[in-house]
């Protein structure tokens, strides 16, 4: 009989200093402890316990010093990625980095001068913005077409931007955060025909790669030919998979020797070394031991977006949270509230008492949008739904059926 793992213990973050924890008593100091934010990407389930057990055996039999990467370690991260995504990399390939945002401002820095341009698809991962504004680089949106909750790329516009030569990088999220897109094959390949064609590098932030609702396929974007793969850097982590956020661990895939060089002495530049022991372990003993865990947990996710997808089907005109294709983040349309968005942050996070990611964040088309965490145990997402219900019906009769 197949191990069943706890995902419906809620391990309360009050006090201990988690980000999203502290910004919700930061907002709203009144709440009970009955509330859970459901805003920041990380979870709110216990770990794996093969991590766990596996992390203290290490502590119990190990010295915590400097530590860099090893022989274990590679093999894990090289058996994930051909096991999981059919993505035979080599252990040359592997850089690491304490984690993807930091890799991301590395990684313009190297490819790109001042005021040369990165093209994001908006609406986007928000730290995109930051990593290009930051290092005084040019931001070039190319704005997502939002056909009735199905996002497409503007392949057109995404054409006419590349073939300004000023513009040298392109950063895909793949899958994309927030809106839970997991681009087709066809929408990659044509991704890199205009980026080869116009001598762009792609950062492929693919960070929730493993997590893909079932039924759907994501391809490393790297792996669809090999001019692409010369010209991409793939982003990935055990982190967004195995509930270890804080742990400090990425792995930066570069085929290119020239781009790793590059990236390399970048990071130098930043003392940007990684000594962190445990999050070595926790990724080889994730890779390596906790995949019946991670199942298990894609199936819990599914339930719950199913769960959010049917309330608002059935309580709502116009109210819309489409069902995702990865990601554990769905991706909620309230414009029909008519609220501008301070008014919608403000009802959800005074009245409602439900703390989600405003959309407004995520930028352009983000406005009038909530991003909600679903990496919860079902009965917090089910009670989160009961309060909106409620306090949306109280003051909005008009969109309720």
């Amino acid at each position: 009989m197949e191990k069943k793992y706890d995902f419906e213990t809620l391990i309360s973050k009050k006090g201990q200093g988690s980000y999203k924890w502290e910004r919700m008593y930061k907002e709203n100091p009144n709440i009970g402890d009955e509330i859970v934010p459901l805003s920041v990407a990380d979870m709110e389930l216990k770990i794996a316990p093969e991590i766990i057990n596996g992390l203290k055996k290490y502590l119990d039999e190990s010295v915590i010093g400097y530590t860099g990467t090893y022989d274990n370690y590679y093999n894990a991260v090289i058996n994930w990625m051909e096991k999981r995504h059919n993505f035979k990399i080599e252990k040359d390939w592997i850089v690491t980095s304490s984690g993807v945002v930091s890799a991301i401002y590395d990684l313009v820095k190297a490819f790109t001068k001042e005021r040369e341009g990165v093209i994001i698809f908006t609406p986007v991962y928000y730290p995109f913005y930051s990593a290009i504004k930051d290092n005084n680089r040019k931001i070039v949106k190319c704005e997502l077409i939002n056909d009735n909750g199905h996002y497409k790329i503007d392949f057109e516009k995404f054409k006419k931007l590349s073939e300004n030569k000023n513009n040298k990088l392109l950063i895909l999220c793949s899958p994309h955060n927030p809106i839970g897109r997991v681009w087709s094959k066809e929408e990659l390949e044509k991704i890199g025909e205009i980026a080869l064609k116009n001598d762009l590098i792609i950062i492929s932030d693919e960070i929730h790669f493993d997590i893909i609702i079932p039924n759907n396929k994501h391809t490393i974007f790297q792996t669809i030919s090999k001019k692409l793969s010369e010209i991409t850097i793939t982003c990935t982590a055990p982190t967004k998979s195995f509930n270890l956020a804080g742990i400090g661990i990425s792995n930066i895939i570069i085929k290119n020797n020239k781009l790793r060089k590059k990236f390399y002495n970048e990071q130098s530049k930043s003392a940007a070394h990684v000594f962190a022991a445990l999050g070595y372990k926790a990724c080889e003993l994730a890779y390596n031991e906790s995949e019946k865990w991670f199942e298990q947990f894609l199936l819990l996710i599914d339930k719950n977006q199913r769960i959010v997808n049917k309330f608002f089907e059935e309580k709502f005109l116009n109210i819309k949270a489409p069902l995702i294709e990865g990601t554990y983040l769905q991706w909620i349309d309230f414009r029909a509230l008519g609220l501008k968005k301070e008014e919608l942050q403000k009802f959800f996070n005074e009245k409602a008492k439900v703390f989600m990611s405003e959309g407004y964040t995520f930028g352009d088309g983000g406005d009038g949008f909530e991003r909600m965490n679903l990496a919860v145990p079902t009965h917090i997402i089910e009670e989160s739904l009961d309060r909106i219900y409620k306090e949306i019906k109280k003051e909005y009769k008009n969109v309720c059926k």
